[in-house]
Protein backbone atom coordinates (compact mmCIF):
# COMPACT_ATOMS: atom_id res chain seq x y z
CA UNK A 1 0.00 0.00 0.00
CA UNK A 2 1.14 3.60 -0.79
CA UNK A 3 1.57 4.98 2.65
CA UNK A 4 2.67 8.34 4.28
CA UNK A 5 5.86 6.64 5.32
CA UNK A 6 7.24 2.66 5.18
CA UNK A 7 7.26 0.74 8.09
CA UNK A 8 10.16 -1.74 9.14
CA UNK A 9 9.07 -4.41 11.93
CA UNK A 10 12.02 -4.87 14.35
CA UNK A 11 10.45 -6.97 17.09
CA UNK A 12 6.55 -8.23 18.04
CA UNK A 13 6.54 -4.95 20.20
CA UNK A 14 8.05 -2.49 17.96
CA UNK A 15 8.58 -1.37 14.54
CA UNK A 16 10.74 1.53 12.80
CA UNK A 17 8.47 4.16 10.38
CA UNK A 18 10.91 6.28 7.98
CA UNK A 19 10.26 9.05 6.08
CA UNK A 20 11.96 11.42 3.96
CA UNK A 21 10.73 14.91 2.24
CA UNK A 22 12.35 17.69 0.97
CA UNK A 23 10.84 21.10 -0.64
CA UNK A 24 11.95 24.72 -2.28
CA UNK A 25 11.69 27.60 -0.69
CA UNK A 26 8.22 28.41 -0.09
CA UNK A 27 8.85 31.52 2.33
CA UNK A 28 11.18 34.54 2.15
CA UNK A 29 12.63 34.18 5.36
CA UNK A 30 15.16 31.43 6.19
CA UNK A 31 14.50 30.74 9.47
CA UNK A 32 10.97 30.28 9.11
CA UNK A 33 11.08 28.23 5.95
CA UNK A 34 13.61 25.88 8.40
CA UNK A 35 10.76 25.32 10.60
CA UNK A 36 8.01 24.72 7.73
CA UNK A 37 10.13 22.59 6.08
CA UNK A 38 11.01 20.21 9.60
CA UNK A 39 7.20 20.41 10.43
CA UNK A 40 6.56 18.93 6.98
CA UNK A 41 8.89 16.68 6.86
CA UNK A 42 7.56 15.13 10.59
CA UNK A 43 4.19 14.91 9.53
CA UNK A 44 4.42 11.94 8.09
CA UNK A 45 5.28 9.80 10.68
CA UNK A 46 2.57 11.33 12.88
CA UNK A 47 0.30 10.34 10.43
CA UNK A 48 1.45 6.99 10.70
CA UNK A 49 0.33 7.10 14.47
CA UNK A 50 4.24 7.08 15.17
CA UNK A 51 6.84 9.05 17.27
CA UNK A 52 9.58 10.35 15.53
CA UNK A 53 12.94 10.24 17.37
CA UNK A 54 15.51 10.90 15.09
CA UNK A 55 16.13 13.27 12.36
CA UNK A 56 18.76 14.19 9.05
CA UNK A 57 19.06 17.10 7.16
CA UNK A 58 19.18 17.36 3.30
CA UNK A 59 19.89 20.26 1.70
CA UNK A 60 20.41 21.90 -1.74
CA UNK A 61 21.86 24.98 -1.49
CA UNK A 62 23.84 27.63 -4.41
CA UNK A 63 26.48 28.28 -2.32
CA UNK A 64 28.38 30.43 -4.64
CA UNK A 65 25.59 33.10 -5.21
CA UNK A 66 24.34 32.80 -1.99
CA UNK A 67 25.73 33.99 1.31
CA UNK A 68 26.17 31.08 4.03
CA UNK A 69 23.96 32.84 7.17
CA UNK A 70 21.43 31.96 4.88
CA UNK A 71 21.95 28.50 5.34
CA UNK A 72 22.73 28.54 9.08
CA UNK A 73 19.32 30.15 9.86
CA UNK A 74 17.29 27.62 7.87
CA UNK A 75 18.94 24.86 9.50
CA UNK A 76 18.45 26.80 13.07
CA UNK A 77 14.41 27.04 12.31
CA UNK A 78 14.71 23.27 11.48
CA UNK A 79 16.53 22.58 14.60
CA UNK A 80 14.00 24.74 16.93
CA UNK A 81 11.08 22.73 15.25
CA UNK A 82 12.62 19.16 16.06
CA UNK A 83 13.62 20.30 19.30
CA UNK A 84 10.39 21.64 20.05
CA UNK A 85 9.19 17.85 18.55
CA UNK A 86 11.82 15.90 20.81
CA UNK A 87 13.51 14.87 17.66
CA UNK A 88 17.25 14.20 18.06
CA UNK A 89 19.23 15.83 14.91
CA UNK A 90 21.83 13.05 14.21
CA UNK A 91 23.49 14.14 10.83
CA UNK A 92 22.46 14.97 6.91
CA UNK A 93 23.84 15.72 3.85
CA UNK A 94 24.46 18.74 1.62
CA UNK A 95 24.70 19.49 -1.69
CA UNK A 96 25.56 22.39 -4.23
CA UNK A 97 22.07 23.51 -6.42
CA UNK A 98 20.88 26.33 -7.95
CA UNK A 99 18.39 27.06 -5.65
CA UNK A 100 17.56 26.23 -1.98
CA UNK A 101 15.72 23.49 -1.37
CA UNK A 102 15.77 21.32 2.24
CA UNK A 103 13.97 18.73 4.52
CA UNK A 104 14.58 16.02 6.26
CA UNK A 105 15.03 12.30 6.55
CA UNK A 106 13.20 11.19 9.47
CA UNK A 107 12.86 7.97 11.90
CA UNK A 108 10.48 7.12 14.07
CA UNK A 109 8.69 4.06 16.38
CA UNK A 110 5.42 2.30 16.15
CA UNK A 111 3.96 -0.61 17.52
CA UNK A 112 3.19 -2.72 14.75
CA UNK A 113 -0.29 -3.42 15.77
CA UNK A 114 -1.08 0.38 15.94
CA UNK A 115 -0.29 1.35 12.40
CA UNK A 116 -2.21 4.08 11.22
CA UNK A 117 -2.57 3.62 7.40
CA UNK A 118 -4.62 5.00 4.85
CA UNK A 119 -6.26 2.17 3.69
CA UNK A 120 -8.20 1.29 7.32
CA UNK A 121 -11.36 4.04 6.59
CA UNK A 122 -14.66 1.86 7.22
CA UNK A 123 -18.13 2.95 5.82
CA UNK A 124 -19.81 5.18 8.36
CA UNK A 125 -16.67 6.59 9.37
CA UNK A 126 -16.70 10.21 9.65
CA UNK A 127 -13.41 12.21 8.41
CA UNK A 128 -12.15 15.19 10.22
CA UNK A 129 -9.44 17.37 9.08
CA UNK A 130 -7.21 19.28 11.54
CA UNK A 131 -5.84 22.71 9.56
CA UNK A 132 -7.56 24.80 6.75
CA UNK A 133 -6.91 24.32 3.09
CA UNK A 134 -5.07 26.98 1.11
CA UNK A 135 -1.40 27.36 1.80
CA UNK A 136 -0.83 27.07 -1.64
CA UNK A 137 -2.79 29.72 -3.33
CA UNK A 138 -1.86 31.65 -0.20
CA UNK A 139 2.55 30.87 -1.36
CA UNK A 140 1.47 31.14 -4.61
CA UNK A 141 0.36 34.94 -3.71
CA UNK A 142 3.15 35.37 -1.98
CA UNK A 143 5.55 35.51 -4.48
CA UNK A 144 3.55 37.57 -6.70
CA UNK A 145 3.85 40.15 -4.01
CA UNK A 146 0.20 40.11 -3.12
CA UNK A 147 0.23 38.98 0.23
CA UNK A 148 -0.59 41.12 3.31
CA UNK A 149 2.36 40.80 5.87
CA UNK A 150 -0.58 39.74 8.71
CA UNK A 151 -2.23 37.07 6.61
CA UNK A 152 1.34 35.61 5.60
CA UNK A 153 1.91 35.83 9.36
CA UNK A 154 -0.68 33.59 9.73
CA UNK A 155 0.43 31.40 6.97
CA UNK A 156 3.40 30.47 8.76
CA UNK A 157 2.04 30.05 11.73
CA UNK A 158 0.14 27.59 10.80
CA UNK A 159 2.60 25.96 8.31
CA UNK A 160 5.38 25.77 11.24
CA UNK A 161 2.31 23.98 13.50
CA UNK A 162 2.89 20.13 13.95
CA UNK A 163 0.65 17.50 13.75
CA UNK A 164 1.69 15.87 16.98
CA UNK A 165 -1.28 16.69 18.85
CA UNK A 166 -3.56 15.66 16.40
CA UNK A 167 -1.89 12.33 16.06
CA UNK A 168 -2.06 12.12 19.79
CA UNK A 169 -5.71 12.85 19.66
CA UNK A 170 -6.17 10.25 17.06
CA UNK A 171 -3.92 7.52 19.22
CA UNK A 172 -6.25 8.19 22.51
CA UNK A 173 -9.41 8.53 20.81
CA UNK A 174 -9.41 5.56 18.62
CA UNK A 175 -9.30 6.05 14.76
CA UNK A 176 -9.38 3.62 11.17
CA UNK A 177 -7.04 5.32 9.60
CA UNK A 178 -5.31 8.65 8.52
CA UNK A 179 -3.04 10.55 5.93
CA UNK A 180 -1.65 14.07 5.50
CA UNK A 181 -2.29 16.58 3.49
CA UNK A 182 0.62 18.01 1.23
CA UNK A 183 1.06 18.25 -2.19
CA UNK A 184 -1.71 16.02 -4.12
CA UNK A 185 -4.28 18.50 -1.82
CA UNK A 186 -7.43 17.23 0.31
CA UNK A 187 -9.44 15.80 -2.97
CA UNK A 188 -6.01 14.58 -3.80
CA UNK A 189 -5.27 12.69 -0.91
CA UNK A 190 -9.31 11.46 0.03
CA UNK A 191 -8.83 10.04 -3.27
CA UNK A 192 -5.80 7.62 -1.84
CA UNK A 193 -7.58 7.04 1.33
CA UNK A 194 -10.51 6.14 -0.61
CA UNK A 195 -8.91 3.61 -2.78
CA UNK A 196 -6.90 1.75 -0.18
CA UNK A 197 -9.78 0.96 1.77
CA UNK A 198 -12.35 0.10 -1.27
CA UNK A 199 -14.91 2.51 -0.20
CA UNK A 200 -15.95 6.25 -1.57
CA UNK A 201 -15.86 9.39 0.50
CA UNK A 202 -19.14 12.24 0.65
CA UNK A 203 -17.27 15.79 1.22
CA UNK A 204 -19.14 18.66 2.35
CA UNK A 205 -17.61 21.07 0.92
CA UNK A 206 -19.15 24.01 3.03
CA UNK A 207 -17.70 22.53 6.39
CA UNK A 208 -13.99 22.36 5.02
CA UNK A 209 -11.71 24.93 6.79
CA UNK A 210 -10.71 27.20 4.81
CA UNK A 211 -8.03 30.08 4.68
CA UNK A 212 -10.74 33.33 3.45
CA UNK A 213 -7.90 34.98 1.75
CA UNK A 214 -7.07 31.81 -0.18
CA UNK A 215 -10.82 32.68 -1.36
CA UNK A 216 -10.17 35.81 -2.88
CA UNK A 217 -6.36 35.38 -4.53
CA UNK A 218 -8.11 31.57 -5.93
CA UNK A 219 -10.89 34.29 -7.61
CA UNK A 220 -7.80 36.35 -8.82
CA UNK A 221 -5.92 33.74 -10.14
CA UNK A 222 -3.19 33.50 -8.01
CA UNK A 223 -3.34 29.36 -8.52
CA UNK A 224 -0.12 27.38 -8.27
CA UNK A 225 0.53 25.05 -11.20
CA UNK A 226 -0.08 21.50 -9.21
CA UNK A 227 -3.24 22.66 -8.74
CA UNK A 228 -4.19 22.23 -11.95
CA UNK A 229 -1.97 19.09 -12.02
CA UNK A 230 -4.33 17.29 -9.51
CA UNK A 231 -7.58 18.72 -11.32
CA UNK A 232 -6.41 16.93 -14.15
CA UNK A 233 -4.91 13.77 -12.36
CA UNK A 234 -8.22 13.71 -10.12
CA UNK A 235 -10.80 14.69 -11.82
CA UNK A 236 -12.48 11.47 -13.09
CA UNK A 237 -13.07 10.25 -9.31
CA UNK A 238 -14.76 13.37 -8.34
CA UNK A 239 -18.45 14.22 -8.27
CA UNK A 240 -19.70 17.36 -7.84
CA UNK A 241 -23.18 17.05 -6.35
CA UNK A 242 -24.87 20.72 -6.91
CA UNK A 243 -23.11 23.88 -7.35
CA UNK A 244 -19.99 24.49 -6.00
CA UNK A 245 -18.08 27.77 -7.22
CA UNK A 246 -14.60 27.16 -8.84
CA UNK A 247 -12.83 29.46 -6.24
CA UNK A 248 -13.75 26.39 -3.80
CA UNK A 249 -12.78 23.49 -5.55
CA UNK A 250 -9.23 25.30 -6.89
CA UNK A 251 -8.58 25.30 -3.18
CA UNK A 252 -9.56 21.35 -2.15
CA UNK A 253 -7.37 20.47 -5.10
CA UNK A 254 -4.74 22.77 -3.60
CA UNK A 255 -1.75 21.33 -2.90
CA UNK A 256 -0.53 22.15 0.30
CA UNK A 257 2.85 22.00 2.39
CA UNK A 258 2.46 21.02 6.13
CA UNK A 259 -0.78 20.82 5.67
CA UNK A 260 -3.13 18.81 8.35
CA UNK A 261 -4.13 15.23 9.02
CA UNK A 262 -6.82 13.41 7.56
CA UNK A 263 -8.53 10.94 10.18
CA UNK A 264 -11.35 8.12 9.37
CA UNK A 265 -12.93 7.59 12.80
CA UNK A 266 -16.08 5.82 13.91
CA UNK A 267 -19.33 7.75 13.98
CA UNK A 268 -19.97 6.93 18.08
CA UNK A 269 -16.12 8.53 18.08
CA UNK A 270 -16.26 11.46 16.01
CA UNK A 271 -17.41 14.02 18.59
CA UNK A 272 -14.94 12.63 21.37
CA UNK A 273 -12.07 13.11 18.76
CA UNK A 274 -13.28 16.46 17.81
CA UNK A 275 -13.37 17.28 21.33
CA UNK A 276 -10.18 15.93 22.09
CA UNK A 277 -7.84 18.09 19.28
CA UNK A 278 -9.83 21.03 20.37
CA UNK A 279 -8.69 20.56 24.21
CA UNK A 280 -5.19 19.60 22.87
CA UNK A 281 -5.28 23.11 20.87
CA UNK A 282 -5.80 22.04 17.31
CA UNK A 283 -8.82 24.44 17.12
CA UNK A 284 -9.89 24.52 13.54
CA UNK A 285 -10.15 20.71 13.12
CA UNK A 286 -13.85 19.64 11.72
CA UNK A 287 -15.86 17.25 10.76
CA UNK A 288 -15.78 17.13 6.68
CA UNK A 289 -17.41 14.49 5.70
CA UNK A 290 -18.20 10.54 5.94
CA UNK A 291 -17.32 7.38 3.90
CA UNK A 292 -19.45 4.96 1.95
CA UNK A 293 -19.89 2.01 0.14
CA UNK A 294 -18.15 2.62 -3.61
CA UNK A 295 -20.28 2.33 -6.00
CA UNK A 296 -19.06 -0.05 -7.64
CA UNK A 297 -15.82 1.87 -7.68
CA UNK A 298 -14.11 4.39 -5.14
CA UNK A 299 -15.20 8.11 -5.81
CA UNK A 300 -15.35 11.13 -3.98
CA UNK A 301 -18.64 13.38 -3.84
CA UNK A 302 -18.43 16.89 -2.79
CA UNK A 303 -21.89 18.38 -2.16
Amino acid sequence: MNDDAGVYKLRDDLAIVETVDMIAAIVDDPYSFGMIAAANGLSDIYAMGGKPITAMNIVGFPSESMDISVLSRILQGALDKLNEAGVMLVGGHSVRNDEVKFGLSVTGIIHPDKIMSKGGAKVGDRLIITKPAGTGILTTALKAGMLPADVLERLVAQMVRLNDKACQAMLEIGAHACTDITGFGLLGHACEMAEASGASIELDSKAVPIIPESLQFAHQGLIPEGMYANWEYRSAMIIQAGTIDEDTMSVLYDPQTSGGLLIAVAEEKANALLARLHELGVAEAAVVGRVVEASPTSQITVI
